[in-house]
């Protein structure tokens, strides 16, 4: 298996992974008691963590060595929007999961997840598409 492929397959999880996350988990979260969301939210993103991280890791490697390999606008603007999504991810997304996993519920925490769950949508599906034209046409 080549490094695109695989690039091509971690993205493409990522995509739909990211969008079923966007229409449905997030969204879901607002019908749940303040309680069942505790205690369900706790298992979900142990369960989660188990996919996300694998992903993100893998996506982040294979990046780096692509960009080691070859400094072009694929490989420049891939780091870019991973390096992004890491951030984004640990800097807003990590501490809302917390104020929920610590029952510290913030005012319309679960809109701000979705509401805020629109820039990685469109960052990993951006990445998914310049991975697909790079692995067609180059």
């Amino acid at each position: 298996m080549t490094l695109d492929l695989a690039r091509l397959i971690i993205d493409a999880g990522f995509v739909v992974l990211i969008w079923a996350v966007q229409l449905v988990i997030y969204p879901s979260f607002g019908y749940y008691s303040r309680t069942d969301l505790h205690f369900w939210h706790k298992s979900y993103t142990t369960r989660v963590t188990f996919i996300v991280l694998p992903l993100m890791f893998s996506q982040l490697i294979l990046g780096i060595v692509q960009l080691w390999q070859s400094q072009n606008w694929y490989t420049i603007t891939s780091i870019i929007i991973i390096a992004s999504l890491w951030f984004i991810t640990f800097l807003v997304f990590v501490p809302l999961h917390r104020t929920i996993d610590a029952n510290k519920l913030i005012e319309n925490v679960c809109s701000i997840l979705v509401l805020k769950n629109w820039i990685r949508t469109i960052l990993w599906t951006v990445l998914f598409a310049i991975t697909l034209i790079n692995f067609l046409y180059f």
